[in-house]
């Protein structure tokens, strides 16, 4: 399918701290599925966003970081190199981290909206890293942050002690079951899980990130 013609603008955007130990071939192995995508032939080959003014993928060896602002134009089908490129990063990560990836409509026109035409924007949350715990100790920073951002709104931040402590008591849970059922690599209904998704469509379209 030709680039002109793709139905979105996809845009991957999220920081990954690796291991000391990660080397760039190991990296650009695990980021195969998107430059391969993009009709790359190497990583530094698709490393550039289509945007610009966008950073693209960029692996800093001194902090060991991996820092992605990179949009490619795509299809539905991008979910699946999405999904082998988490299970890769989760090889190399040091520690969770979340990978946020828009869906912009290619074709959607915003003055349409008055005439009740909708958008196929989606959003997907990605989570990787070293072990489940790792993941889910992201998700759980991301909700609790959500959570308390919103209740903020109604009530002093010193009162939300017995929410958070209530977000910790589920995901406690959650890891529980997931240990106990020995089934460490499947992750739980409904959450991201390593190399998982969640998400879905939101109200209004998402800004694009430019940093």
């Amino acid at each position: 399918m030709s680039s002109y013609n793709a139905p979105f603008e996809i845009h991957v955007h999220g920081q990954v701290q690796l291991r000391a130990d990660a080397s760039f071939e190991q990296l650009q192995d695990a980021l195969k599925p998107l430059w391969k995508y993009a009709g790359a032939r190497s990583l530094a080959d698709g490393a550039a966003s289509a945007y610009e003014e966008e950073p693209g993928i960029k692996f800093d060896p001194q902090e060991h970081m991996l820092q992605m602002c990179w949009t490619v134009r795509g299809d539905e089908d991008f979910r699946q190199s999405l999904d082998e490129m988490c299970m890769s990063l989760n090889e190399l990560a040091e520690l969770g981290a979340a990978i946020e990836v828009t869906f912009y409509d290619a074709d959607f026109d915003e003055d349409e909206e008055d005439d009740g035409t909708e958008s196929r924007d989606d959003f997907v949350m990605l989570f990787v890293g070293p072990t489940p715990a790792a993941i889910m100790q992201v998700q759980r920073d991301l909700l609790v942050q959500d959570v308390v951002n919103m209740m903020e709104r109604h009530f002093d931040g010193a009162e939300l002690g017995g929410v958070v402590a209530e977000i910790d008591k589920l995901f406690t849970q959650r890891f529980d079951a997931l240990v106990n059922s020995l089934e460490i690599g499947k992750p739980p209904r409904g959450s991201g899980g390593p190399g998982g998704s969640g998400g879905g469509h939101g109200g209004g379209r998402r800004p694009r990130h430019l940093h």
